[in-house]
């Protein structure tokens, strides 16, 4: 479950999807619109994944506008700095995690404001599908049958 933590500088959320795990932090801004990131300044608005911000990411403005959704519905996308450490899984995992685990963020900073929004878009519950495990005696695939002899 997501958790506030004790220092009030950023809401923490855990996001997951398949293997893909997702830590999304969103830092508030001060009065001169920017914050302190592991002794960097950084603006509002601005948005590292993995230590790489999002304009640099080779990714579809379908993807990318898809990441910022949570921040976009709740009119925060001028509100925080983010950053992400995301690991595991495949690009589609991996950016669905990172969304799953915005929203939760975002759902600490007010709950009784962005939770039903975000509820409503299905973007707080965890996608629980994942890949099927190979079973014993198959041909190498989840549900692949074994070829019997013909002889």
């Amino acid at each position: 479950m997501a958790k506030k933590t004790k220092n009030a500088q950023y809401f923490e959320g855990i996001g997951r999807r398949k293997f893909a795990v997702a830590r999304v932090r969103l830092y508030l801004v001060n009065r001169s619109k920017t914050a302190e990131v592991n002794g960097q300044s950084m603006k509002a608005g601005d948005c590292l994944i993995n230590d790489q911000a999002l304009a640099t990411l080779p990714l579809s403005s379908w993807e990318k506008n898809f990441l910022l959704s949570p921040l976009r519905l709740t009119e925060n996308l001028e509100r925080f700095v983010v950053t992400v450490m995301v690991s595991g899984g495949g690009k589609n995992g991996q950016i669905e995690a990172i969304v799953h685990g915005l929203a939760r963020a975002i759902e600490l900073v007010d709950r009784a404001q962005y939770r039903p929004i975000l509820k409503n878009q299905g973007l707080l519950r965890r996608d629980a599908r994942t890949r099927e495990r190979r079973k014993v005696g198959t041909g190498g695939k989840a549900r692949r049958v074994k070829q019997s002899p013909k002889r």
